[in-house]
């Protein structure tokens, strides 16, 4: 049989679920403006992103542009920009965290990063 009594606890976690539905909006949002920056070769890639994965600026030092050995110059790239992709995603899951901090129960084990949280 259906208990009445435990429509109130719904209409908390209703409740609860819009407010956290609305941090992470807000949370979300402002991934946008947290940057990072990232280098490879000792400083002569350097590559500027935000916490929302997406890269920003990316500076290369001219001394390393050689049209003979582009090899050199495409690996300090995309060192540079795994990097950078890998340093924006923690900030944003610790954004995310923040914003979600007491409303999630902390379940070991749960991730939650495919759910964007």
């Amino acid at each position: 049989m259906f208990n009445l009594g435990n429509l109130g606890n719904l209409g908390d976690l209703m409740g609860k679920m819009k407010e956290m539905q609305a941090r992470l909006k807000e949370a979300k949002e402002s991934l946008d403006g947290i940057i990072v920056e990232a280098e490879a070769g000792g400083g002569m890639v350097r590559v500027i992103a935000n916490a929302n994965r997406k890269v920003l600026k990316i500076s290369i030092d001219p001394d390393i542009i050689d049209k003979d050995d582009p090899e050199i110059m495409e690996d300090l790239i995309a060192a540079a920009v795994n990097k950078a992709l890998s340093q924006a995603e923690e900030k944003g899951q610790e954004e995310i965290q923040n914003a979600t901090q007491g409303m999630m129960p902390n379940i070991p084990g749960l991730d939650m990063g495919n759910l964007g949280m």
